[in-house]
């Protein structure tokens, strides 16, 4: 649905400080101030997302580049072209608007586009104030799926209108601002870039026994070598074996182009180190009635969240063969994204009886020989990352890795007090990690908040001194509507009939 009501009230009754003016400034519609150009419906069939001219849709808004080419005819005078510059809108959806500066480019349907009057209106003071009043529209436009507004709606907007030199002088302040605020916040992503990459680096050390080298030189006496542990983890296999079927010896994998590891630490194939078969979950439909099964959201950060369940069409008996338990891993078999996919998270506590789905695989490692935490770690780490990757099949755009694939991936395997202190250490590490991150994201946070001070203090006439100089607003009012009402067609009158 459209906007319906009065646009001037609700900027005259919004206590926000983002649609406000000073004492001495007037409001203008800005239609009287701006030209509004509407795109044009291209056809998708000529779309392209490499060649040809290029195309600004609503998705293109906030990235601030076409993301879509055009390979049809371009020679219809409706289609309509920006440059840099122009302020452009989304029509549908968020009402999103953004300074172009993305090159030249034809406008989509349901993308409109500015350009302030520079004798009047300072474009650049437009787009500061323009999305608060697009976002007081969104919110007073009801709609049962996706908002919509009107080129008319936006013509009747009441921009705050201060003299010309002091839109000028507003925004030469607005930008030096925001320029300081932009610096930060470039410092502060660059940091959440590193410590996204540090974090991998210490999944990295972890696995290759880097992360405990000094440790394990002084243990070196009381741990037990891999090659034995892996050897009580295949007998205890064999004596305990909740698999279905005959009981078969795991296949251990081919080490002769594998990274060499530390001192007493071993290769061993996933297959090696289970107490049970692999085991996909069950597909159950919803239902008021019946037993829980987990959400694939229930998939968090490492963790499985219990609480993310829903109740499926199942009764007890059915779903006990599904049911989850702590200290299990269970993984994502499928995924849109190939970064996505295979991701595994732990059951951490005892849980309420509630079955796992069939988007998830459980992993039954061996407790009690290897550490839940320790393999977790391990199978969210780059070097088990390129495993699965490797791996992922793609159907219909899901990539997926399937029990076979599971299996034959290669761990590194070390004593188990390596593998708790292993944990140890990257939990200090991601405690740092954690505590950097939530630090940089209290700072873009507040950040923003300035951005928006900065902003209502503009409207507001705060932020810069006002200058009696200037041409009063309301001559530039004058001065408006002497040229607008110039440029209006003039009414045709009929000439009375002489008898």
């Amino acid at each position: 649905m459209s906007f319906g009501e009065d646009i001037e009230n609700l900027v005259e009754s919004s206590p926000n400080a983002l649609h406000g003016k000073h004492s001495s400034w007037s409001r203008v519609k800005l239609g009287d101030v701006a030209s509004i150009t509407n795109g044009f419906a291209f056809k998708s069939k000529f779309f392209s997302d490499q060649e040809g001219a290029p195309v600004v849709r609503i998705r293109d808004i906030l990235k601030g580049v076409p993301g879509t080419f055009y390979q049809g005819p371009t020679d219809d005078p409706k289609m309509t072209s920006i440059e840099d510059g122009y302020v452009v809108i989304g029509m549908d959806g968020d009402f999103n608007c953004r300074l172009w500066g993305g090159g030249k480019a034809f406008l989509n349907q349901r993308v409109c586009a500015l350009k302030a009057d520079e004798n009047f209106y300072s474009q650049r003071f437009l787009s500061f104030a323009l999305p608060g009043y697009l976002k007081l529209i969104h919110e007073h436009t009801s709609s049962v799926t996706v908002k919509h507004l009107s080129s008319l709606t936006v013509r009747e907007i009441p921009l705050p209108l201060p003299p010309l030199n002091e839109q000028r002088r507003i925004v030469e302040k607005i930008e030096s601002l925001f320029a300081q605020l932009d610096h930060g916040e470039a410092g502060l992503r660059d940091v959440q870039k590193l410590l996204s990459r540090y974090r991998q680096s210490v999944l990295k050390a972890a696995v290759t026994g880097q992360l405990t080298a000094e440790w394990r030189a002084e243990n070196a006496g009381r741990l037990e070598p891999g090659r034995d542990l892996l050897e009580r983890i295949l007998q205890a296999r064999r004596e305990n074996w909740q698999g279905r079927g005959k009981y078969k010896e795991p296949v251990a994998p081919d080490t002769s182009d594998l990274p060499e590891l530390p001192e007493r630490w071993v290769w061993a194939s996933v297959d090696q180190i289970l107490r049970a078969g692999l085991s996909n979950g069950r597909s159950v439909r919803d239902a008021q009635e019946g037993f829980p099964v987990l959400r694939l959201t229930a998939l968090k950060d490492g963790v499985i969240d219990i609480s993310e369940r829903k109740i499926g069409a199942w009764d007890a008996k059915s779903a006990e063969p599904y049911l989850v338990n702590k200290g299990d891993i269970l993984v994502s078999r499928g995924n849109g994204s190939k970064k996505l996919v295979g991701r595994g998270g732990l059951v951490e506590c005892e849980p309420d009886p509630v079955a796992y789905p069939d988007t998830m695989i459980r992993i039954p490692i061996l407790l009690g020989s290897l550490n839940p935490e320790w393999f977790l770690q391990l199978w969210n780490s780059p070097f088990m990352r390129s495993q699965i990757e490797k791996s992922a099949k793609t159907t219909a755009g899901i990539y997926k890795i399937n029990q076979t694939d599971i299996r034959s991936f290669w761990v590194p395997l070390p004593a188990i007090e390596e593998q708790v202190k292993v944990v140890e250490k990257v939990y200090e590490a991601f405690d740092r990690i954690r505590s950097l991150e939530k630090w940089c994201t209290t700072e873009l946070t507040r950040s923003a908040a300035l951005r928006q001070s900065i902003l209502k203090d503009a409207f507001a006439g705060k932020l810069i001194a006002q200058d009696p100089d200037d041409e009063p607003a309301s001559e530039l009012l004058a001065r408006i509507r002497a040229e607008r009402d110039a440029a209006a067609p003039k009414k045709r009158t009929r000439k009375k009939a002489t008898a």
